[in-house]
């Protein structure tokens, strides 16, 4: 299971950068290769998931749109191979340590350990001291 789709990328990362990055030997010019693309999402899925099995059972049954968004900036890390321009390479390394601080609990998902969404009982209580403005306590004015 990977945590993106090839849609994924094509919504962050416009369709020329994509191309260039997944452009191989074999591949049709002018078009993003999805096996390649793929790949790279699947990779990128694999490093996160030793993150992540330490503190979810996986597969994660609902994806939160943190883990698409990572998995998107790793795997395009990966396309860039060695020469990754430093905003890609700080986008990975920041990708890295929120993984990090999930795996050491630092940060939560919003799901449970079993991967689905958390259910919470949180619900608001509003109480009110009284009328501060009543006719009784203006002592005539109003």
């Amino acid at each position: 299971m990977t945590y993106a789709t090839a849609d994924d990328m094509k919504t962050r990362f416009n369709d020329q950068d994509l191309i260039l990055l997944t452009e191989r030997e074999n591949s049709a010019p002018g078009e993003v290769d999805l096996t390649v693309l793929m790949q790279s999402l699947a990779d990128a899925s694999a490093e996160m998931n030793a993150y992540l099995a330490g503190r979810y059972q996986l597969p994660l049954s609902t994806v939160p749109q943190a883990l698409t968004r990572i998995c998107c900036d790793i795997a395009r890390y990966f396309l860039s191979g060695d020469g990754a321009p430093e905003h890609i390479q700080q986008r990975y390394q920041d990708a890295i340590k929120f993984l990090q601080s999930v795996n050491q609990g630092k940060v939560s998902l919003g799901i449970d350990q079993t991967g689905n969404k958390a259910e919470t009982n949180d619900t608001a209580h509003i109480e009110s001291a009284g009328s501060v403005f009543a006719r009784e306590k203006s002592k005539g004015y109003i």
